[in-house]
Parts: C-alpha cells; structure tokens; sequence
C-alpha cells in the first residue's frame, strides 16, 4: 500500500568562497536524517530550517514522512496538510507527491474515507494516474467495496494492460483481502490476452503468483539465472515453494557471485539458509543485504537477523537489535510480542 517514500533533494548550497565546500541546507539534512530512519533528528533540522527562512513547503512535507515514519500519523496529516496549503493555489508536481503522502497517512490512521478523497482529487487533475486508481482500489477493498475496488482496478489495468507488475499488485490485494479467485481472473485474462508477446520472465512469475510451481519452474530456467536478477530471484522462490531450498540457495548464491548489489536475493538467500537450519550462514546474508546502501528492505532485513541470532541461541544480541527496531518501527505488533519473549531469556 505503501508508496516509496524517495527523498526530496533540494539544492540548497551556501558557498562562502572559490573552492568552498557545499554546505546543505537544514532541509536537504533533515531528508537525509529521514532516509536513514533517524526521525527525531530530521525534526530538529526541520525546526532549525524553519527558523532559517528556508522553503516552509519542503519543510513541511519532510516533517510530514518523518512523523509518518514515527507513526504518529495525526501529526503527519497536520504537515503534509500544511504543505499542500502552502502551494499557493498554483498545482505543481510535488502537490501530487504530497497527496499520495497524506493518502497513505489517512489510510493508516484508520480513516480511509479521507485517504479515497485524497486519491480522487489526484485523479480529478490527472484522469490517467494509474497508481492513483490502484491505490483507490486498495483502500475500498479494504473497506468491503470489492465492486468498487474492482472498477479502479479496471480503469488502472486498462491505462496499460502490459503493465504486469500492476496486474501482479492487483492479485496480491485481491489475495490479501480474501478474494484470490477474482486476482487469479485478472493473471489469466492478461496471460491470454498477452500469450504471444509476453516473456517467459513474465510468464514465469505470474505462474508462480498463480500456484503452478512446475510451469513456473519451467519458464524461467529458460533464462540465465546467474546474471538475470528477475529470473534468479523467481526461480529461487519457485524452487522454494518446490521445497528445495538447497537448489534455491545454490541460485541465488550464483547470483550473488556475479553481483552483490540485489538485497533481496542475500536476503532469499538467508532465509532459504534458515530453513536448512544454517542460522550463521543465513545470519551473513541478511548483514551482506544490510551493508548495501539503499537497499529498500532494511525493516525486513534487521527483522531477519534479529531471528537468526535467536536461533543462533544469541538472545542478549538478539534482544538488544530488537529494542533498537522498535525505536524504528514502533508499530510492528508481532516485533513487540517477540522482544517479550526475548527479555525473559
């Protein structure tokens, strides 16, 4: 449901001389301090930017993800609301950006009314948003509107109809919410409507989505697994869910070989390791995943090797990360029930 929340770079540099450093500005240094999760001190840049003078827009919407980060979504929607005010009337393409911010906050502070309002007025200046059509979809699915959730998703899938990774989006929700049937619909007919040009990457996953581990297996090893990231990543999974993790490991290890920038396929890796009972082997993958900048899965990677080193029989260790990802994600129940159990070892 969540969009990527990609920082806004705001060039913002005071040169004092020739040859004098960039010095960033109090915006540019809070966003950064919100893409490494430190959300206390991004707030303080923002404050320290506000009384600065610098764009109250920007500064805005910083504090906007950084309350939303902290899960405090009240406040979030009060920032991002503020933002969008400060536009001045003219509709630009950070309005746009701002709007999916607040739709999201909406939705997670439980009012998903608000959050189809904030996807409508995005639709209502950009009629072909397909994410904005989807996203809606998303939200009135989760409301029970399976036939208006269904509509959206019609109108996003008929923007491109060769957009797979949209129609596997859609299976997921319509899985997600108890209607696996009807997200199985939408694989079919695209499979079929597609058979002629679709590739045998895009036929393999939408396989493996659909259950049909063989027919996925075969696709994709039509592809080079060692060096194609996509075929490694859904052969691996297709042998996983084939209960072979020891072929699966061997995949995404010949991967690895040739490229050590995909977090997802050492964090594959690791968990295929953990399933054969190689808690240090798989406890090294997840930390290689961890160690690549911007790697976008830090929350599940940190999750992961807190796991590893409780089977690993660490609890000391294991507790301490996990207080240190609570004070990250402070709204993952199963983490709180789990940093429980650890503190009586």
């Amino acid at each position: 449901m969540q969009r990527c929340a990609a920082a806004l770079l705001i060039a913002a540099a005071l040169a004092t001389g020739c040859g004098a450093k960039e010095q960033l500005s109090y915006t540019k240094q809070g966003m950064n301090a919100v893409e490494a999760l430190e959300y206390e001190e991004a707030l303080g840049y923002f404050e320290t930017g506000l009384d600065k003078g610098e764009d109250r827009r920007a500064i805005y919407r910083g504090m906007g993800l950084a309350f939303m980060g902290m899960t405090r979504y009240e406040e979030a929607i009060l920032y991002l609301e503020a933002a969008l005010r400060e536009s001045g009337g003219r509709v630009e393409n950070l309005d746009f950006d701002i709007n999916y911010y607040l739709a999201t906050a909406y939705y997670k502070n439980g009012r998903a009314e608000d959050a189809v309002s904030a996807y409508d007025a995005i639709l209502a200046l950009r009629p072909k948003e397909k994410d904005a059509f989807y996203l809606r979809g998303y939200v009135k699915l989760s409301r029970n509107e399976f036939d208006a959730a269904q509509k959206d998703f019609d109108a996003a899938v008929a923007l491109d109809s060769k957009d797979y990774d949209q129609m596997i989006r859609i299976y997921m929700a319509l899985e997600e919410y108890g209607y696996k049937e009807a997200g199985m619909v939408y694989l079919q007919k695209v499979m079929a409507q597609n058979e002629k040009s679709i590739s045998d990457y895009d036929m393999g996953r939408m396989c493996y989505y659909m259950g049909d581990y063989e027919k996925a297996r075969d696709y994709l090893s039509r592809l080079e697994s060692s060096k194609d990231f996509g075929a490694a990543l859904y052969l691996g999974r297709t042998y996983e869910a084939l209960g072979d993790y020891n072929y699966a490991s061997d995949i995404y290890a010949a991967f690895a070989e040739n490229d050590q920038t995909k977090a997802e396929i050492y964090n594959q890796l690791g968990l295929c390791r953990m399933q054969m009972k190689e808690y240090s082997a798989a406890l090294e993958a997840f930390q290689a995943a961890m160690n690549i900048e911007d790697n976008g899965m830090l929350q599940s990677l940190k999750f992961n090797e807190i796991v590893a080193y409780e089977y690993m029989g660490d609890f000391k260790t294991a507790s301490a990360l996990m207080n240190s990802y609570l004070k990250s994600y402070p709204d993952d129940a199963a983490a709180k029930r789990e940093y429980e159990f650890l503190r009586t070892r």
